[in-house]
Parts: C-alpha cells; sequence; structure tokens
C-alpha cells in the first residue's frame, strides 16, 4: 500500500514514492494495485487505481504525467499531461512545474526518479535492460541539465526491480551488455550469467555527477507484495511517482 514506511521520501522539495501491489480493486492475475494500463486488466479498475494511488500521495489524478514505454532511450519534457493527445512512445520524460507529477510503469525493470530541487527540474525514467544500455538514464539527466539542472545537485531514487542475483541471462547476453555498462555484470545465486540493471543505472549516474542516490533493496522477482513479470508474466504494474512543491 502506498504510504508503507520507506514508500515515499522528500528530499528538500523533491517526493519520490513506489508502489507495492496492495490497496486496489483489480482482480486476480492482476490484484490489486495495478496502474498499467496496457496488460489486459479491466481499464475501470486502473482508472480507479490510479485515482486511488494519486489522492493516497496527494496527488490530483489529472496531473499525473505516464508514458508509452517501450524499452528505448527518448526523452519528452512536458508541462502538463498529455490530454486529448496521443501518449507519446518514450521512456523518460522530464519537466520544471511544479506540483506535476511525472510516473513510471514497472514489474522488474527499474523505475528510476530524478528531482533537483534547486533548480526545480524533475524526471522519471523507464530503465529496463535495453533502455540501460541505450543509455535512457543518461539522456534524462542531459535533458534536465538543458533546463538548468546541476548534477551534484539532483536526487535520485531507483525503485523496486529484479536483482542481479535473480535476474538470469544467457551468456552472450551478460556480455553484451556488460561490454556497454560493466557494472550490470552479475551472476544468480545459483550461479549462472546475469545482469543487474540498478547497478548499471547507478554507475551511469555516478559517472554523470549524481552523488545523492538511494536503491531500493526490494528484488520484484523475490517479493510477494511487487509484481514481477519475469515471475508471474501476466501480471500487473507498480509505479513510481515524482514531483516538487
Amino acid at each position: 500500500m502506498i504510504g508503507r514506511p520507506g514508500s515515499v521520501t522528500s528530499a528538500s522539495g523533491a517526493h519520490f514514492a513506489f508502489t507495492d501491489r496492495w490497496g486496489g480493486v483489480s482482480a486476480a492475475p492482476y490484484e490489486e494495485l495495478n496502474l498499467g494500463g496496457a496488460v489486459g486488466d479491466d481499464p475501470d479498475a486502473v482508472r480507479a487505481n490510479r485515482e486511488r494511488a494519486a489522492k493516497s500521495l496527494g496527488l490530483d489524478p489529472a496531473e499525473v504525467v505516464w508514458m508509452n514505454q517501450v524499452h528505448g532511450a527518448d526523452v519528452a519534457v512536458v508541462d502538463g499531461p498529455w490530454g486529448s493527445s496521443e501518449v507519446p512512445s518514450v521512456d523518460a520524460v522530464v519537466t520544471t512545474r511544479r506540483g506535476l507529477a511525472l510516473a513510471v510503469l514497472t514489474a522488474d525493470c527499474t523505475p528510476v526518479l530524478l528531482a533537483d530541487p534547486v533548480a526545480g527540474v524533475a524526471a522519471a525514467a523507464h530503465a529496463g535492460r535495453p533502455g540501460m544500455i541505450a543509455g535512457v538514464v543518461p539522456a534524462a539527466v542531459r535533458a534536465m541539465m538543458g533546463l538548468g539542472a546541476e548534477p551534484s545537485r539532483i536526487v535520485a531514487r531507483t525503485g523496486p526491480a529484479v536483482c542481479g542475483r535473480c535476474y538470469e541471462v544467457p551468456e552472450a547476453m551478460r556480455a553484451e551488455v556488460s561490454a556497454v555498462e560493466p557494472a550490470a555484470y552479475a551472476e544468480t545465486s545459483w550461479g549462472t550469467p546475469a545482469v543487474d540493471v540498478s547497478a548499471g543505472v547507478h554507475a551511469q549516474l555516478e559517472r554523470l555527477g549524481v552523488r545523492y542516490r538511494e536503491q531500493s533493496p526490494v528484488c520484484t522477482l523475490e517479493s510477494g507484495d511487487h509484481f514481477s513479470y519475469r515471475r508471474d508474466r501476466t501480471t500487473g504494474r507498480l509505479a513510481g511517482y515524482v514531483w516538487l512543491d
């Protein structure tokens, strides 16, 4: 449920929140707080869940920006919800509008929330394995810098995601990923090749000069309180939210 200890944090006027799967109205296999609108769930249930989640955070549900995520590295700068416009296919959104919440959906990928409260710039990024390799997080940071943000002031939070001990991949895939981002090289707890996307994201942020970083200890595949596509295939989506006072 949103509001559990540790699920919402603040830093100098920037707010970061990550949901779990409880407190919503969706039926199995999406129970309960599915926030993803493209996973086969009842659209009315998803709308109700998004309203519940936003209101529990003190947000106006109509003032939340969602993305059509495609595992790429494109970034959109926004100053409000899309309204009647078609939601673009991007994996990061950036805003300078205070009070506007940016949301990212995940169910094993790494949700990345960023904010420079001094400059008044916030961003949300969806970093799966392909997006991490493509550089979606550096692209989001560069877009923030173009709006006045300074990496040394940016606060970064990464949320629940599949961990490197569980994200098993073929050896060739691990080699491909680690050639781009060595920090993502991992091994499962049972000794097979793996990728650690969150570690890769944090390495990218560190190289960019983002010092204020926190990583969730939750592995979505291991946690029954979180959705995991890798574990369940047909399942819901978690959300991360960032906004500025």
